[in-house]
């Protein structure tokens, strides 16, 4: 059943300062919307900032601050106060160098999304939740594929093989997204919508940005993963298209389900050869890929998160997502992942967070 949404009424978007939530505040400031972004310290400059900047150069639209954190069960009333649309994109993205994988990931997410959608069910005004998940709650390893007949993962796929132990992010993004359909279904004035995009890359709108997706590509150019990568492929999309299939899923009147927003599943050294060919051989791209037993043995050294059962799991590997309801029922055209990788790179550069050769 279609569902109208007023455009008029405020829009709020939790972790508002993040890489994702800086482009979905700007498409909805530049289509004239009243946002209310939630974030943890309204006086830090560094993360608010770049929010302040955006809003700024924005025609028509207005931006309002909350203080919320993803722990405090009550925060997010007052920010939701008159919002026809709730997008909850905070969430933790970390793998590595912490000492719980519950304290740091499990638990933020998983109570942090129970937190926002109990407050959705006490706010009347809320119709419609956007959730941004991820592929993470579709798969956890490459290897799945093998137990998905079809040769490919669809928005009815969850993933079967994450744990608290055993890829730990991929678990909270599976549990969070759970539990989110756990309270949608329990309930029936609010719809939920979710947004479950692979890895994200693309220009970010401030360099406080700290993701795993944007380590990665630095990791690519400044000589930490030179001169060889594991084969190993991830699905990647390019964060403004992962920012309109938000908008595109809070304010269609038939948006519903799931959604994986995804462009393709290049292996590390092919994205390497992409940045080689626009920027030339003066960067430490890698220039091949390791065989599995080496990266076995070697790869925990350099991270402690590259397990040899990860790795068994992952390396050399098929990958294939089904990103046709995406275009279909968002009507979503991505941008190239060459495009996407290459403007990515640039602003790295252009921000020095890798020294131009």
């Amino acid at each position: 059943m279609d569902q109208i949404i007023d455009k008029t009424k405020p829009v709020m978007v939790t972790g508002a300062s993040g890489y994702i939530a800086n482009w979905i505040v700007k498409l909805l400031l530049e289509a004239g919307c009243t946002v209310h972004g939630t974030v943890r310290d309204p006086d830090n400059e560094k993360s608010v900032g770049p929010l302040k900047k955006i809003a700024a150069a924005a025609p028509q639209g207005t931006l309002k601050l909350f203080k919320a954190d993803l722990l405090d069960k009550g925060s997010f009333d007052a920010p939701m106060a008159g919002c026809e649309v709730v997008m909850h994109t905070a969430s933790p993205f970390v793998v590595r160098g912490f000492k719980s994988a519950h304290e740091a990931l499990i638990r933020p997410a998983v109570e942090g999304t129970r937190n926002v959608l109990e407050a959705a069910n006490r706010t009347a005004s809320v119709k419609r939740v956007v959730l941004t998940s991820s592929v993470a709650a579709v798969y956890g390893d490459c290897a799945d594929m093998k137990k998905i007949p079809r040769g490919f993962f669809t928005e009815d796929d969850w993933n079967f093989s994450s744990s608290e132990d055993h890829q730990p992010y991929s678990y909270s993004k599976f549990l969070a997204e759970k539990e989110a359909w756990k309270i949608h279904d329990a309930q029936n004035r609010w719809r939920l919508v979710t947004i479950n995009p692979g890895m994200v890359g693309g220009p970010a709108l401030t360099r406080a940005s700290a993701s795993t997706s944007i380590d990665t590509m630095r990791a690519l150019g400044n000589g930490r993963l030179w001169p060889a990568v594991p084969s190993m492929r991830l699905a990647w999309v390019d964060v403004r298209d992962v920012a309109q299939a938000h908008v595109e899923a809070a304010f269609r009147p038939d948006a519903e389900g799931r959604h994986l927003i995804t462009n393709g599943e290049p292996t590390m050294l092919e994205i390497a050869r992409i940045l080689r060919k626009h920027f030339g051989s003066g960067y430490k791209f890698p220039l091949f890929e390791m065989p599995k037993f080496i990266i076995k043995w070697f790869a925990w050294v350099i991270d402690s998160s590259a397990t040899p059962k990860f790795v068994e799991q992952n390396s050399e590997h098929p990958l294939k997502f089904d990103n046709s309801r995406s275009k279909q029922r968002l009507g979503l055209q991505y941008h190239p992942l060459e495009q996407t990788f290459v403007d990515h790179f640039k602003q790295l550069l252009d921000d020095g967070l890798i020294r131009r050769k």
